[in-house]
């Protein structure tokens, strides 16, 4: 199984799925109640938006059609440029953090010299949470001899910098919406700032953290970045594989303890055992997270120990790398997974999907039919990345189509090719359409396909 190129997989800027920064800490205090004026007054703005729009779109089609002279050409002009001015107004309020309704609150200062901490410290988790499964039977954390998995992934809450980058956060949410249909996991979409200080790619640790927290029901927390699509429909996680560990997380261990590189792991997938190790590792890896100073001596650390690794500020993933290295103890719960793609960089693998249709099936999970593709590097709803936007939007769309084809087989369709959003029918109807089910069903594995050409 070949291994990514370092610097192909070079983590520029924020994870993919980073989500921003947060108004409020989660320990120390609780957030007020959303006051219902700044409720109407977004309703408002959204209102206005789409009738401004409405009007921007007349007024450029009047003048397209050329019936501008009807009335007064000043006046129509001048009308045109208070409603562009008094849109964009309302867009830049939206963009804002900051909200005129809301009621000022003085946020704590944050000293470097203390340890930074996600939230109090939680020492019998497990005890707690075994009581509460026997409390409420209705809620267990196996079903039918499977984990309870709660699948968690994100976005800022704010729009892309460009539209397209918003409409590719809505492919790859319905991808992973269909993935965990199909089988029977449960997905959370976060969009909201949970914590100040551990702004872009480390927000994901306070989110893992509250929602273990939150949900004892569930067995295990898979985060997955918003720039990773599902790619093999049939594949499941082989979660009795990890029965005597509680992360989960793709990487090489030869890079991990040999070369000691920065992108031995990757944090864009991975998964937590909700349990006391898992809260004791989070404690552990946070303290390099705080935005500002800390952070950036930090990376000076990381730099200096981890191979290959440029300088810049901490992230998560090399914190993580760091950690296990120094600390060893974590090892022993920790599997590093490489037998198929937790993680699959996408550079090596979005050109050769005609080859994997013509020549394996899903369910496979690895190099000849993906699991995940993660698109590290590509950035659409921001403004930069380590690709040409046009590269990375070309081969988003091919991955998502070639994991909805797997979707729409069970329904008799398919994309007509995997740069199209157009889609036609494979099969006629039929007085007995369960004998479709039973030999396309995904949600069974049993029923793969072996001749993926109509995949």
């Amino acid at each position: 199984m070949g291994q990514e190129s370092q610097i192909a997989q070079k983590r520029g800027g924020a994870a993919g799925a980073s989500l921003p920064t947060t108004t409020s800490r989660l320990s120390g205090r609780t957030s007020s109640i959303i006051p219902r004026g700044r409720q109407i007054q977004k309703t408002f703005n959204n209102l206005k938006i789409t009738i401004l729009c409405g009007f921007v779109t007349i007024l450029v089609l009047r003048g397209t059609i050329g019936v501008g002279n009807l009335g007064g050409g000043g006046d129509a002009e001048a009308e045109n440029q208070h409603l562009i001015e008094e849109t964009n107004r309302i867009l830049a309020e939206i963009r804002s953090d900051s909200d005129p309704t809301d009621p000022s609150e003085p946020e704590p200062e944050f000293n470097p010299n203390v340890t930074y901490s996600l939230g109090p410290k939680i020492s019998d988790w497990d005890q707690q949470r075994k009581i509460w499964l026997q409390q409420n039977p209705q809620f267990p954390n196996f079903v039918n001899d499977k984990a309870r998995i709660l699948l968690v992934t994100g976005s800022p809450p704010n729009p892309c910098d460009n539209s397209i980058g918003d409409h590719y956060l809505l492919k790859s949410t319905k991808n992973k919406i269909d993935y965990c249909r199909i089988h029977g996991i449960e997905i959370i979409y976060n969009m909201a700032h949970l914590d100040k200080e551990l702004a872009g790619y480390w927000a994901k640790l306070p989110l893992i953290r509250r929602l273990m927290l939150s949900h004892p029901e569930v067995e295990w927390i898979w985060w997955m970045d918003s720039d990773a699509l599902f790619t093999d429909m049939v594949f499941q996680i082989p979660l009795p594989k990890y029965n005597n560990h509680n992360l989960v997380i793709h990487g090489y261990p030869d890079l991990m303890f040999e070369q000691k590189s920065w992108i031995a792991l990757n944090t864009g997938s991975f998964l937590f055992r909700n349990c006391q190790w898992s809260l004791d590792l989070l404690d552990a890896w946070a303290p390099m997270g705080p935005k500002g100073p800390v952070r950036d001596e930090a990376g000076k650390i990381l730099t200096a120990n981890l191979k290959g690794r440029p300088a810049f500020e901490a992230d998560d993933q090399s914190a993580l790398i760091y950690l296990l290295l120094s600390q060893k103890q974590w090892m022993d719960k920790v599997f590093i997974e490489n037998s198929y793609y937790l993680h699959g960089y996408w550079a090596g693998l979005v050109d050769r999907y005609e080859e994997m249709m013509e020549k394996y099936h899903p369910g496979l999970g690895d190099e000849r039919w993906p699991f995940v593709t993660h698109f590290v590097g590509c950035k659409p709803c921001g403004s930069y990345g380590d690709y040409p936007v046009e590269r990375c939007l070309k081969s988003m769309e091919r991955a998502f189509n070639f994991a909805d084809n797997q979707v729409l087989k069970l329904y008799g369709f398919r994309h007509r090719g995997l740069l199209s959003p157009k889609i036609k029918r494979i099969r006629n109807e039929t007085a007995t359409p369960l004998e479709f089910v039973d030999q396309f069903d995904i949600r069974r594995p049993v029923h793969r396909d072996t001749n993926p050409k109509g995949t």
